[in-house]
């Protein structure tokens, strides 16, 4: 069960932070391992917007299309991200963005899986905590080419 957090304080405001996770269907053009993004719904739900999405991942010789409700909290500036369907045996992340005194923000990420295929389990195991690592590097390196590096 691969679980990784971690909270980063970023020079951008948590408005661009939580505009730049909240656009799913950018993903392809920055995120390593992810060759495709589509909302399939979107329905504004209370204070929430919930979406259902299909991210297809592919690494080395595996492809998968997975599915996932995330509800976007943008008055709390908050993501959760819920599986749906596809290879995991279950999934779930969680974003928040909070404005940091003095400028810039706070980014707390979380993010629990499993894998139902054992032997892709096992190959992301071995790597899981560089692929995090480098999954939010990206969004930094995004976040720099959309507003700019402080």
């Amino acid at each position: 069960m691969p679980r990784h957090s971690e909270t980063k304080r970023l020079p951008y405001t948590a408005d661009q932070m939580y505009g730049l996770v909240a656009d799913i269907e950018s993903y392809p053009q920055f995120l390593p391992w992810n060759s495709a993004a589509r909302v399939r719904s979107r329905k504004a739900v209370g204070e929430s917007e919930v979406l259902e999405a299909d991210l297809v991942i592919s690494f080395k010789v595996f492809r998968e299309r997975f599915g996932s409700r995330v509800v976007l909290w943008p008055g709390a500036r908050k993501i959760d991200t819920e599986y749906l369907d596809g290879p995991f045996r279950y999934m779930r992340s969680n974003w928040a963005f909070r404005d940091a005194e003095g400028g810039g923000c706070e980014v707390d990420f979380m993010v629990d899986f499993e894998f139902k295929n054992a032997i892709l389990h096992g190959i992301i195991g071995v790597v899981f905590n560089e692929a995090m690592l480098r999954v939010v590097r990206a969004f930094e390196r995004r976040a720099a080419a959309l507003y700019g590096s402080a």
